[in-house]
């Protein structure tokens, strides 16, 4: 029997061995250890404590290593038999939601979303898909939608085709709610309002406004003051499309580019960002058609600018 050459003797790969992971719910108030001792008493005290401190035990969805975290009636406790949970621990992107068509992060600004020719590695993308497959390695990513590089705050990835597919061809209807915040350069005169136009784009990647409907897409942004102070102003955003760089562009169009933005006019940089967040995202579940409503905070040089 010819052998093969191709693999060295003792780097095969070991087979996945799947999570075996125990579900419990208490029935009353107690501290977590009391409470795993009782429902796994045909395991020894060494074993259980060993769960906990190997990163094994998962209350309502969080990690945790406290033996004495006190349990309320109803919360959700999971156990892994096999190995530590995977978490997604990264500076620039936090885990916002999970389950098993899709995931929502919170990306942190100057992170790209996904690659380009020059960088394959470091981005959103390549950073969640890391994390999945630590999980399984049987697990995919896939792209539904973008945000600048720039910008930070809330975005969502599906986990397999069908969610992919369920969100991009009826995306108008799926998605409920996008909403930004921003601060811009100086006061705005009109406490709220509607930017309508077509975006096109130069050679030099530059989007642009135009009123001629066949040299681009149409973009629509509405906007309303939230607060002014200091010759900034801060701005909720909603949007109707979502176009490239549609609100950086808009913005300028009204005479009031986003701090930051040397790109669309902006001329100072008070926090050396982009100040522009990605703060709400809801949306209608791919698979169920819940409805799925995330925010996050308001960043805080964002609130400082306008103080």
């Amino acid at each position: 029997m010819r052998k093969n050459l191709s693999v060295k003797s003792g780097a095969e790969r070991a087979p996945f061995r799947p999570d075996i992971i125990l579900n419990f719910t208490p029935d009353t108030p107690a501290p977590l250890l009391e409470f795993l001792l009782t429902v796994m008493h045909d395991r020894k005290r060494t074993t259980v404590k060993d769960f906990l401190k190997h990163r094994q035990v998962m209350v309502n969805g969080s990690v945790t290593t406290q033996f004495d975290q006190p349990l309320a009636a109803g919360d959700k406790v999971a156990v892994n038999t096999t190995r530590e949970f995977q978490t997604l621990r990264n500076p620039r992107l936090s885990l916002v939601y999970e389950d098993d068509d899709i995931i929502v992060v919170n990306k942190g600004y100057g992170l790209l979303s996904v690659g380009t020719d020059k960088i394959k590695t470091g981005t959103a993308y390549s950073i969640l898909r890391d994390y999945l497959k630590r999980v399984d390695p049987r697990n995919k990513i896939f792209i539904v939608h973008r945000l600048d590089q720039h910008t930070s705050g809330l975005m969502m990835f599906a986990k397999n085709i069908r969610a992919k597919e369920a969100m991009q061809h009826n995306w108008n209807n799926m998605v409920l709610e996008r909403r930004y915040v921003c601060v811009v350069e100086g006061k705005l005169e009109q406490q709220e309002g509607e930017v309508r136009s077509y975006l096109a784009e130069t050679s030099e990647h530059e989007v642009y406004s135009t009123d001629d409907p066949n040299a681009g897409q149409l973009a629509v942004t509405r906007y309303r003051v939230l607060k002014s102070a200091n010759g900034y102003t801060l701005v909720e955003v909603q949007l109707e499309t979502g176009r490239k760089n549609q609100i950086r562009v808009h913005m300028k169009d009204i005479g009031h580019p986003i701090a930051g933005d040397k790109k669309y006019g902006a001329k100072t940089s008070p926090i050396h960002r982009l100040a522009l967040h990605a703060m709400t995202l809801r949306f209608a579940h791919p698979s169920s058609r819940a409805d799925m409503n995330f925010s996050t905070p308001l960043p805080a040089p964002f609130a400082k600018m306008v103080k």
